[in-house]
């Protein structure tokens, strides 16, 4: 069944939409990441307009995270002035953000920034996610001088005007956190992810927060960063289209599900390498891309 998608300007199979927010889904339950950074390049690989590709996916993002605070909530598993001052980071970022995806769209080079910088960003994943997994499994064995990262990092210790964030049992400036939300914002505008993937990770290495919190936290700072992030498309570069994401958000939910029962059964070393193989792909098929001649080297952005 084709269905008009109005923004992307383009008729698509509906099931095919929907099948490929379930596999995202499916994946993001079995894994315990985000799909952000793995919709938008299918649906570029699949005919959809950068632009709004990744404005559409950052929508769909902010519906499946709702369900996610709420459960995080439940168990306490939510700090909320850490989460605070990484969202007023987060805001800003995406404002920024904003300003530089307009710039770009309007200079006709959105399309290949898009593609450039989700090469270096799910090369990057891939690798990394890859050498853990292959580590865990003994595929490949650790250096005798590796290291485990740091969970107190100096650099963070020195700011100035420290806070105390009692949930996460820290006592840190709030310029950390701040900074961490800035970036990610940036990232979501450009990218449409969550940015989960990399605020996790820094919240436990960078910032030292409690492994309790983590999740819970970051899925907050996502929930009202990909809201915002949501709006600013849908005002200044139009690129949101809701069919789309209503269609992506369908197939996620149910994958989800799928996915999270899935997991159960497997070992998570199998899957993060798997999920690192399918993101490692990817990256090749955007590099690839990259490298083939358009039709049309400029967007033309009609005003």
């Amino acid at each position: 069944m084709d269905i008009y998608l109005p923004i992307a300007g383009l008729s698509v199979n509906a099931l095919a939409i929907i099948l490929l927010g379930g596999v995202v889904g499916l994946l993001t339950g079995m894994v315990g990441v985000g799909g952000g950074f793995l919709t938008t390049p299918i649906l570029i690989f699949y005919g959809i307009p950068p632009p709004v590709a990744v404005a559409s996916a950052t929508t769909q993002i902010t519906g499946t995270s709702v369900s996610g605070v709420l459960a995080h909530r439940r168990r306490k598993g939510v700090d909320y002035r850490m989460g605070g001052v990484i969202i007023a980071g987060g805001l800003l970022g995406a404002l920024a953000g904003g300003g530089l995806f307009r710039l770009l769209q309007n200079a006709g080079q959105i399309d290949t920034a898009i593609s450039l910088l989700y090469v270096v960003l799910l090369g990057t994943i891939g690798i990394m996610m890859g050498k853990e997994a292959a580590t865990a499994l003994d595929i490949l064995k650790p250096g005798e001088n590796a290291k485990k990262p740091k969970r107190h990092n100096p650099l963070i210790a020195a700011l100035p005007m420290r806070w105390r964030f009692y949930q996460s049992g820290l006592y840190i400036s709030p310029l950390a956190p701040f900074l961490l939300g800035f970036g990610s914002g940036i990232l979501t505008v450009l990218l449409g992810v969550g940015g989960g993937f990399i605020v996790v990770p820094a919240m436990i290495y960078l910032l030292g927060m409690s492994a309790q919190v983590v999740v819970g936290t970051s899925l907050l700072q996502i929930l009202f960063v990909t809201a915002a992030t949501t709006l600013i498309h849908a005002t200044t570069t139009k690129s949101v289209d809701i069919v789309l994401a209503g269609l992506l958000l369908l197939g996620s939910v149910i994958g989800a599900q799928f996915g999270a029962r899935f997991a159960q059964k497997v070992k998570p070393e199998l899957l993060r390498m798997f999920l690192a193989i399918i993101i490692l792909a990817v990256a090749v098929r955007m590099a690839i891309g990259l490298g083939w001649r358009p039709e049309e080297i400029y967007t033309l952005q009609v005003l």
